[in-house]
């Protein structure tokens, strides 16, 4: 069974101030993403904790705003472009029988992905900041006839962090700031249902398809610490955290069926007050993650920089979901495990108003094995290869240009209905996910 949400509409404020942001397609490990600044990108997400070079790096590290004088704001977007692409795909029901191939089983989605944050000094201590960005989302959608659309068809989450911050100058060397992160989610998720084999007639596997869909959202509320610390000229280390957030999705599910088939099984398991249009709830924890970094000017010209990145994905071990009707609780275990994200990256400042960008990173997945791999999540380590470049055209206004190439692990994928009583209605679906993305990224900062 898919996860039921209910459908609430923003408050008409936080409508106006990003009503740009849509839904993302995760470009990192989970359902992350980093997609904040372009300057981050082009480094391959080396300087998120110790860059601190515009506004903007205050979605990572909320001290970054100590590090620039006076006032700015920062605006950009992000098109990420990815691809989850089975091969070699089998399925069949609880009793064995094979499901038909349908069509495509790529279901990667592109998306754009806005941000926006503004500062200014009160005073020679305190620095107050506004940033709006999305750190989490993903969008995968498939054919409605594909081969795994008992497990998944469309999959989309956004994720929107409004977040005002504080930063303390607490010596000429050390920033600390806080800041209040107020969450809103959105989600749409759809799977196809065999009601046949749900019925009790599994030899009839697929004769009888009617289809689920859930829309919903929900607010969420969480904060994030950072330190800077400029240790001496040229080199500054930086430190960042940001809590998790809980959030309770009570919300609404749609049954429906484009044949007679189909709307005859439904019908008849209403009559038992089971998979009716109605609603349920379920909890979803968005996880709490560690930035560690350090950025060193080697020489006028050249700086370097590498970044740790700790995500606490074990948040994430189970969904389970409540109906409001008979329809038995949905339990789905994700058992996710904890990763660590490296990357290191240089900038070379080619004249006085370009520099040039680059780096390369890792990033581990949560996703323990193939069993616990999804067609809503089918992820896989990946290594990053990044470069851009900054055009500086006056003192106070800069343009940053990034791209960013995502090669993925080829992994496997093994839900079995048999190991436990979760796929019982989706059925085995096994074979060979590809991953890959590209992401581009451009951002303008002006300081006044």
């Amino acid at each position: 069974m898919p996860l039921p949400f209910t459908s609430r509409k923003l408050a008409a404020a936080v409508a106006l101030a990003s009503a740009a942001l849509v839904s993302a397609q995760a470009s990192a490990a989970g359902f992350q993403v980093r997609e904040q600044s372009a300057k981050t990108l082009a480094n391959a997400f080396s300087n998120t904790a110790a860059g601190a070079e515009d506004v903007s790096f205050m979605a990572y590290n909320p001290a970054a705003i100590g590090n620039i004088d006076g006032n700015q704001i920062a605006g950009g977007v992000s098109y990420i472009d990815a691809t989850f692409e089975l091969h070699d795909a089998e399925a069949s029901n609880v009793a064995g029988i094979p499901y038909t191939a349908g069509a495509s089983g790529e279901g990667g989605e592109s998306a754009w992905v806005p941000s926006f944050a503004a500062k200014t000094q009160l005073n020679d201590q305190w620095d107050l900041g506004l940033a709006i960005y999305s750190p989490y989302g993903l969008s995968t959608k498939y054919d409605e006839d594909w081969i795994g659309r008992y497990h998944a068809v469309e999959t989309e989450l956004t994720t929107i962090d409004i977040q005002p911050t504080l930063n303390y100058r607490a010596t000429e060397r050390l920033n600390l700031a806080v800041g209040l992160r107020a969450q809103y989610a959105d989600a749409t998720l759809s799977n196809a249902l065999d009601m046949a084999t749900i019925g009790g007639n599994p030899m009839a596997a697929g004769a009888a398809n009617a289809m689920a869909e859930v829309k919903g959202d929900d607010w969420g509320y969480g904060y994030t610490l950072g330190a800077l610390f400029q240790a001496t000229e040229r080199t500054r280390f930086g430190v960042s955290y940001r809590s998790e957030i809980d959030l309770t999705l009570d919300g609404d599910v749609d049954f429906s069926s484009d044949s007679a088939a189909g709307q005859q099984a439904l019908a008849g398991a209403q009559l038992t007050n089971t998979f009716t249009n109605g609603g349920g709830k379920a909890e979803l924890t968005t996880p709490a993650n560690l930035n560690l970094g350090v950025y060193h000017q080697l020489t006028d010209r050249l700086a370097l920089m590498a970044n740790a990145e700790w995500t606490e994905w074990s948040s994430f071990d189970e969904l389970t979901v409540e109906f409001n009707d008979n329809t038995p609780d949905s339990t789905t275990t994700e058992n996710w495990d904890d990763t660590w994200a490296f990357s290191v990256g240089a900038n070379y400042a080619l004249t006085h108003q370009w520099t040039l960008r680059g780096g390369l990173g890792i990033d581990q997945t949560p996703v323990p094995d193939a069993r616990h791999r999804t067609p809503r999540v089918p992820d896989a380590d990946r290594r990053w290869a990044s470069l851009g470049a900054t055009y500086q055209p006056t003192e106070n206004l800069g343009i940053t240009a990034g791209y960013l190439r995502i090669f993925g692990d080829d992994v496997e994928m093994d839900q079995d209905a048999t190991l436990t009583n979760e796929n019982t209605s989706r059925g085995n679906l096994s074979g060979e996910y590809e991953v890959e993305a590209d992401v581009f990224a451009l951002s303008v900062d002006y300081r006044f």
